[in-house]
């Protein structure tokens, strides 16, 4: 008999695919659908419906399921969780012990409390195949000069940033920070950086050094590239190997198309260049 695994669903069309890749696994799968996640239904042993304000009665599911393993997917609103002011009591209980509704910090409470019945928060990493992001210039066009020296300080105040868990992305112009994210996400902050940058911003996302991917996996999509190319930008960058990119073939055909550079960064904030051919002896 195969074990269950509870599905926690964000937004989007992520939730779906590690359904599928769980069940390839051998898990059965009961999906807690807390936002609109495409074709879960066809995907999932059970599909159900979730509030991220009234958590009792999913642990009460999970419990009733006997379910040992639940996995976070998909894109988890932030704004949600912060504007929350009816929570239900098991709610309630793990805001008061996380201190904070920063998402690290919630996310720490979270894995404690379902620990403390038993349940595992598994790393989401090993459900994603090959879509972690690699290192080097993805794109036809590589970064200039210009763009790779916003790269290195992109990447370092995105990093702070990230470390101090207010956000992860960045937008840079001439050395100049135009904006960083918070609650409002990636989408929303390229769009805020790059009117005030102009054409020609550098966007930067990157992940704090102790990040836990057992509730959160950054990462990127055509949603991103098309707020970037609607804002002018000249280059989307991502730390390579830690950052997610959904439909990479999508993202490099449209970069392409308008000569944006789309680029994975190593830890030191560099390797925007082409990556190194292979020695050939």
């Amino acid at each position: 008999m195969s074990q269950k695994l509870g599905l926690m669903c964000g937004a989007g069309v992520l939730p779906a695919r590690m359904a599928d890749e769980a069940r390839r696994r051998g898990w059965r799968v009961l999906a807690f659908a807390f936002d609109d996640a495409p074709s879960l239904t066809a995907r999932a042993d059970r599909v159900i419906p979730a509030r991220l304000d009234t958590l009792g009665p999913v642990l009460a599911t999970l419990q009733a399921e006997r379910i040992g393993a639940v996995l976070f997917s998909g894109r988890f609103s932030m704004g949600e969780i912060v504007r929350a002011t009816h929570a239900d009591t098991f709610t309630r209980a793990v805001g008061e012990r996380a201190g904070s509704r920063i998402d690290a910090a919630l996310a720490g409470t979270i894995i404690s409390t379902l620990a403390g019945f038993g349940i595992e928060v598994l790393d989401q990493r090993p459900f994603f195949g090959d879509s972690l992001a690699p290192a080097g210039a993805w794109s036809r066009r590589a970064p200039t000069e210009a763009e790779t020296r916003d790269l290195r300080r992109g990447f370092e105040v995105a990093r702070t940033i990230a470390d101090a868990r207010v956000g992860q992305t960045v937008v840079v112009r001439h050395g100049a920070i135009t904006a960083v994210e918070a609650v409002e996400g990636t989408t929303e902050a390229i769009g805020r950086g790059t009117v005030h940058a102009g054409p020609g911003a550098v966007i930067v996302k990157a992940v704090a050094r102790d990040h836990d991917y057992r509730f959160d996996v950054p990462m990127i999509g055509p949603e991103t590239l098309r707020a970037a190319v609607a804002g002018g930008a000249a280059v989307l960058a991502v730390e390579a190997g830690r950052v997610v990119v959904l439909e990479r073939d999508v993202l490099v055909h449209e970069a392409d198309a308008v000569g944006v550079a789309l680029v994975g960064l190593n830890a030191d904030g560099g390797g925007g260049g082409r990556p190194e051919p292979p020695n050939s002896g």
